[in-house]
């Protein structure tokens, strides 16, 4: 696995840099416009709460328990009030599914480190129970690049960016390629959406990356497009195939 990585990463650094020269990917027109956390008196509560429980990840292969803290925290939130926040820890030592904490490790588990998207789901559902946030469904969702089922992929995501922003009826996790949105490397990357504006089409990602300071927004086409990269095929040894998003929603 480390030969892999020392093979990855030279590839990785290529692309970023044509992409720099060239002015395409994140460098072109649709690339990410960083935004200050706005006014949100107005929002609906679990947009409130995903907001104020954004944390960024502990260690460059965390960005699923970053991620999944932000969510469990903002949904016991809106069960029990003011709870203590769970932190990052506790949610390791807690939900044990998949050999999550050894995946953070630097020498991860078996060689593997962070969640591809099946994993992930199945660390949501766990979590949640966990935590006694029962009643909510949780539905993993693979995008892949090519396939008849895109339009009703896209429209089915669209609608529940809806349900998420005006309503407070889902939270949306991204797995998704970090370089197609940011200037960054082409890596499977996972965050919670923010908001979405279904006037403008824009969606808002809390980043959980340190070196992304602030939320950032990007049209609708691009968000579909980095959560629809099935990453490169040298991922699949460490079992990352496509990406996608896992729904959780508020019943």
């Amino acid at each position: 696995m480390k030969l892999l990585r020392s093979l990855i990463y030279p590839y990785l650094y290529t692309r970023y840099g044509i992409h720099r020269i060239t002015g395409t990917g994140p460098f072109g027109r649709q690339r990410a416009n960083t935004i200050c956390p706005p006014d949100g008196s107005r929002w609906n509560p679990l947009k409130q709460a995903i907001w104020k429980y954004h944390v960024k990840q502990f260690h460059e292969s965390s960005c699923s328990v970053a991620t999944v803290v932000a969510c469990i925290n903002a949904l016991r939130f809106l069960k029990n009030g003011t709870p203590r926040p769970i932190d990052q820890a506790d949610i390791l030592d807690r939900v044990t599914t998949g050999h999550w904490k050894a995946r953070m490790s630097d020498g991860g588990y078996r060689g593997r480190r962070g969640l591809p998207l099946p994993l992930l789901g199945r660390v949501v559902r766990d979590s949640l129970a966990a935590y006694e946030l029962d009643g909510h469904r949780v539905d993993i969702v693979r995008t892949p690049r090519t396939t008849s089922r895109e339009p009703a992929l896209r429209a089915t995501l669209k609608k529940r960016l809806r349900r998420f922003d005006r309503h407070g009826k889902g939270l949306i996790i991204a797995h998704f390629d970090q370089g197609t949105l940011v200037p960054t490397l082409n890596i499977p990357h996972i965050s919670p959406v923010g908001a979405y504006d279904e006037e403008t089409g824009r969606v808002t990602l809390l980043d959980v990356d340190p070196e992304q300071e602030k939320p950032y927004e990007v049209c609708f086409d691009r968000f579909y497009k980095g959560l629809s990269s099935d990453y490169h095929h040298v991922f699949d040894a460490f079992g990352y195939g496509s990406g996608g998003y896992v729904y959780i929603e508020i019943q």
